[in-house]
């Protein structure tokens, strides 16, 4: 049997990783300056990551939610604790398309209201159960599974004319989005955002999947603006690259049994690995190093990258080029041996490096797309 070709994969096969650094079988060394979408928070293979996983395995090993497990309860309060959340609830699962779906769920049952709202550019989750997840025609999602969703623009009077509707259960909003192209509304949309959805009891749901655990030099994105959204979805650095999401939940939305549900979510291995996530984001003090290695990375990036606009916030950071990047992404990995990312915009280059990354890999990379910049490369 082989594989269903739904990805574009590059001829290379890493047979080991430390840090924000990749080897293949040929010996060649790679920097990852991409983390598989933010997947990689602390680093490949962080010694206290592994040590809590192999701990986990070698005591009770990987167990469901069908039972109370007090490496749940253990989780919870320390995601609380570090996100500064700590009067919310967790409901664990296992991806970002996940979280989200149940997020809508959780809105639509609260609410009785089955409309939602989103904005343009925005990628909620590749998923049957609960929203079509974006509007990007290239990106391939044709359910909707009883929720109408309007893609608006981030227009506060927008927002507003269909609200007054009464039908709408929520409003999801990238504080941040990734797939996008690293596009930031402002504070000031998202601080009027939430007023709106509090006057017109709307569920505000921030999808913080990628934007979320520390990637903006804040816990989470939205954060910045001072908001405290209804529901907040985490998944991607959540976990290192083991499959992880989660909500967190306003004590103003209440549970019941059978309300949500999930097989996988919460096993014990999953809570181990987000535990490692959290612990060493706090004792490595890593919060505040995103936020002075992306003020270094951006700053250098706006002096000599070339570019028209350097977006985001910490160590989400996308390069806004006049043309498509595809052959500086090319050559990045193949002549400078350097992982990188695209978005939905073709002529924008994604940066999602681990959380721990060195200055000195910071420069490597900076060196190498200067070194291409000179080139003048603005082909496809």
């Amino acid at each position: 049997m082989d594989l269903f070709d739904v990805y574009p994969l590059v001829d290379i096969k890493p047979v080991r990783a430390l840090g924000a650094t990749l080897w293949d079988d040929k010996g060649q060394e790679y920097l990852d300056f991409y983390g598989g979408h933010a997947v990689i928070s602390i680093g490949h293979s962080h010694p206290h990551y592994v040590q809590r996983l192999t701990e986990q395995l070698q005591n009770i090993g990987f167990y469901s939610n069908s039972v109370r497990i007090p490496i749940q309860t253990q989780l919870a309060h320390k995601l609380g604790q570090v996100s500064g959340y700590e009067d919310y609830a967790l409901f664990l699962c296992n991806s970002g398309a996940e979280a989200n779906e149940n997020a809508l769920k959780l809105a639509s049952f609260h609410t009785g209201k089955t409309r939602v709202v989103s904005f343009k550019g925005a990628f909620h989750g590749r998923t049957s159960g609960a929203v079509a997840a974006t509007d990007n025609p290239k990106i391939v999602a044709p359910f909707n599974a009883g929720h109408a969703i309007s893609f608006v623009d981030y227009d506060l009077k927008a927002v507003s004319e269909i609200l007054q509707g009464g039908d709408v259960c929520a409003v999801i909003v990238e504080p941040i989005q990734g797939v996008g192209g690293i596009i930031m509304p402002s504070d000031d949309f998202l601080q009027g955002l939430s007023l709106l959805c509090g006057a017109h009891n709307v569920v505000l749901i921030a999808d913080e999947v990628q934007s979320g655990y520390g990637r903006s030099g804040k816990f989470f994105a939205h954060q910045h603006a001072g908001i405290r959204p209804d529901i907040i979805s985490v998944a991607k650095g959540m976990g290192n690259g083991f499959p992880v999401g989660g909500i967190l939940i306003s004590p103003a939305l209440k549970a019941s049994y059978g309300l949500l549900g999930t097989t996988f979510g919460g096993n014990h291995l999953a809570c181990a690995a987000a535990l490692a996530v959290l612990e060493v984001i706090e004792d490595e003090h890593l919060l505040a190093h995103a936020t002075e290695l992306g003020h270094y990375l951006r700053t250098e990036l706006l002096a000599h990258a070339g570019a028209l606009e350097i977006r985001g916030r910490g160590l989400m950071v996308g390069i806004k080029y006049g043309f498509p990047i595809k052959k500086i992404r090319d050559k990045l990995l193949t002549e400078h041996h350097i992982f990188v990312g695209n978005a939905s915009d073709p002529a924008v280059l994604r940066l999602l490096p681990p959380l721990n990354i060195t200055k000195a890999e910071v420069d490597r990379f900076l060196a190498a797309l200067y070194a291409l910049a000179a080139e003048k490369i603005e082909t496809v």
